[in-house]
């Protein structure tokens, strides 16, 4: 199945198929010759699978977790590509999770003022949701993404077959973006979780979530407007990430107990937590309020004395408001 994004930077495919990763390189087609991008994270069984295909091309593999989302991973990155003599003409190919994909991403954006990269995303997370619309980062000072560009990718491979390797953990705190897209824009995605056996769903679960996130990258590709909708639950949740140093919770679960947080419609609380209880996430967690607050007005999306949320008050239609900090503090119970 494909799918085609179309955005004012350029238009791209996004290839959903069991089994694309085996072969890449026929999907991807002439490239130069690329830089493979990857982290411990990934299995050895897929960064073979990947190099077997490019055998002269080197493998960059940085270790797994969101430290390698630093100034010094990109830099040393950006060193080696130009040891290695990479053109303007040659192709950044992204293998991993929503880490590997920013970094590998920011660093074809900055690379001789920017070069192609293609994204082969391995985690739920990163299928569903950061693998599209083109935001590439690194963190800095412990705050997420403060350093970056939107730079689209040339075709996205999303295999299924890759979350075959996932633990239980890492499939549902990817489930939780999809869940995020459900309730912001596609009541049926949402119910997909709350009947039946929502893996015997996995497809369409992938599918809808990227029909989502395509028309609104279509609609607002540097999120000034629509996009923002998609940080539902993120901006409490950055906190809870930032709070615990990225080391206690993921980010979906992050997500997660930040949706929990700024939600106040009790239905819709009522039927997310029942989603979140069925996913095995966490709904809340015992961080100290007052740093919560100090780290939601250091977001990117604060604006002095407010800050940008977005709010749900009837399933599927995501709404955006403006938060002073004395609304900081009471949506987190201050």
């Amino acid at each position: 199945m494909e799918i085609e994004v179309h955005t004012r930077q350029r238009n791209y495919p996004i290839i959903l198929e069991h089994g694309v990763l085996a072969r890449a390189k026929e999907v991807i087609g002439e490239c130069g010759q690329p830089v493979l991008i990857s982290d411990t994270g990934v299995p050895e069984k897929w960064r073979n699978l990947l190099q077997q295909q490019y055998p002269q091309s080197p493998m960059i593999v940085v270790p797994h977790g969101e430290e390698s989302k630093s100034i010094a991973q990109w830099s040393g990155i950006l060193s080696r590509m130009l040891e290695e003599n990479v053109s303007r003409k040659d192709v950044v190919i992204a293998l991993g999770g929503g880490v590997v994909g920013d970094l590998a991403g920011f660093c074809a954006a900055s690379y001789k003022r920017g070069i192609r990269w293609v994204n082969i995303p391995t985690t739920m997370l990163s299928i569903v949701d950061s693998s599209i619309g083109g935001k590439t980062a690194v963190d800095l000072d412990g705050i997420k993404n403060c350093v970056g560009a939107f730079w689209q990718p040339s075709v996205v491979l999303a295999d299924p077959e890759v979350l075959s390797s996932l633990s239980p953990r890492l499939l549902s705190e990817g489930m939780a973006e999809a869940v995020k897209m459900g309730m912001t824009h596609d009541p049926g995605l949402f119910a997909l979780f709350e009947h039946d056996d929502y893996m015997d769903h996995l497809d369409e679960i992938i599918y809808r979530s990227l029909e989502v996130k395509r028309k609104v990258v279509e609609h607002d590709e540097e999120e000034n407007g629509e996009r923002m909708l998609l940080n539902f639950g993120h901006t409490y949740g950055h906190a809870y990430e930032s709070y615990y140093e990225m080391n206690r919770y993921l980010h979906g679960e992050c997500v997660g107990m930040g949706m929990m947080t700024i939600l106040k419609n009790p239905e819709l609380k009522q039927r997310l937590s029942a989603v979140l209880t069925r996913l095995n996430l966490p709904q809340s967690c015992d961080a100290d309020r007052e740093e919560i607050c100090q780290l939601v007005q250091n977001d990117k999306k604060a604006d002095h004395d407010t800050i940008t949320i977005v709010q749900v008050d009837e399933l599927g239609k995501g709404h955006l408001e403006k938060w002073n900090q004395e609304e900081i503090r009471e949506g987190i119970g201050l």
